[in-house]
């Protein structure tokens, strides 16, 4: 598929973020700038996420937030050469239920619990119909049904994946934790945190829920804070580290054991109960061996969307996320995370 004008996109989520957010600006404030939530929701990397940035600035101590995340991706990615073929055409499905607490005043914890799923899905003319309006390529989707299930791959003549079952169920657990390492001050502030992460093999991989490895990740995350006056303030925000993953039932013998990852993005809040945003994700390719972009290629990944603050510890953020490079992420990701502190 060619790439799409993902500033087209932006553009189109920011102006119905701010429709909506007119009905609510008499009693919402207070939305902080943060990055999305979101992961590369491809079948084959859903299993492996590459962690969200996550704040740089931590909970104060004994705070909790709970973050409702929701994801749904319409994948369509069918690619061969002469060794390989793969074949990824249905709808991908997260729920994640995030829960942080501030131990101390430079230390926090946390543990997210999600839940997968895939199935034909019904947003195959919607993204088509899409296409069709603004003149994108389709990438030969014409030429298969409609809202079909099939994630499958192919090497040397022989079938190493085929999943075309559909259903729900739990995916890896990820437990959290972050460390402080700085915390400014005034209006204009910096924050710098390291967060960690180890993921369980508690989700199904014959399912296309989990891995079947424990894999663990280290990263830096940092903000910094600009009031541009009386245009509100601005929040430039970037993360990078690394992964380490164990072995996996999913392709084994293809399987990295090592990947990186970082976030790059910037929002701009013009009133305190609003903020746009804009972010770009970069993952290492998870598996090797490959001349398929689907496997063996780097990911970016463009979001784009804000938040609406419907009071000082309650937002929402609105988001879409799209393939900056082709056929190594989903064609399109709605993503919704409500998150509240107490």
């Amino acid at each position: 598929m060619s790439k799409k004008l993902t500033f087209q996109h932006s553009l189109a989520v920011c102006i119905g973020i701010l429709a909506g957010a007119a009905v609510l600006g008499a009693t919402a404030h207070a939305a902080e700038i943060v990055p999305f939530r979101t992961i590369n929701m491809s079948p084959l990397a859903l299993i492996h996420p590459a962690p969200a940035a996550g704040s740089a600035r931590l909970l104060a101590p004994r705070e909790t937030e709970v973050t409702l995340i929701a994801d749904a991706a319409n994948n369509f990615a069918i690619d061969s050469n002469a060794n390989e073929s793969v074949h990824l055409d249905g709808e991908t499905y997260r729920v994640a239920l995030d829960l942080r607490y501030g131990v101390t005043p430079w230390f926090e914890a946390g543990i997210q619990v999600p839940f997968i799923g895939a199935s034909g899905g019904a947003l195959d003319s919607f993204v088509e119909g899409f296409h069709k309006v603004f003149d994108f390529n389709n990438g030969g989707r014409d030429k298969y049904p409609q809202d079909e299930l099939l994630f499958s791959y192919h090497r040397d003549g022989t079938e190493r994946l085929h999943y075309d079952d559909g259903g729900f169920g739990i995916g890896d657990v990820r437990l959290n934790a972050a460390v402080r390492l700085h915390e400014g001050t005034g209006e204009s502030r910096t924050s710098l945190a390291l967060r960690g992460s180890l993921k369980l093999p508690t989700g199904e991989s014959s399912r296309l829920r989990g891995s079947g490895g424990t894999d663990f990740a280290l990263w830096l995350t940092g903000s910094t804070d600009l009031p541009v006056g009386e245009w509100g303030h601005l929040t430039f925000f970037g993360a990078g580290g690394g992964m380490v993953m164990g072995d996996g039932d999913v392709l084994a013998d293809q399987q990295r054991n090592a990947a990186g990852f970082g976030t790059l993005g910037f929002g701009w809040s013009p009133a305190s109960w609003i903020a746009l945003k804009v972010q770009g994700d970069w993952h290492s390719a998870f598996y090797g061996t490959s001349g398929l972009r689907e496997l063996g290629s780097d990911t970016i990944t463009i979001t784009s969307g804000g938040t609406i603050a419907f009071s000082d510890r309650t937002a929402l953020d609105i988001g879409v996320a799209e393939d900056a490079s082709v056929k190594t992420a989903p064609d399109v990701v709605f993503h919704l995370a409500l998150s509240h502190r107490f």
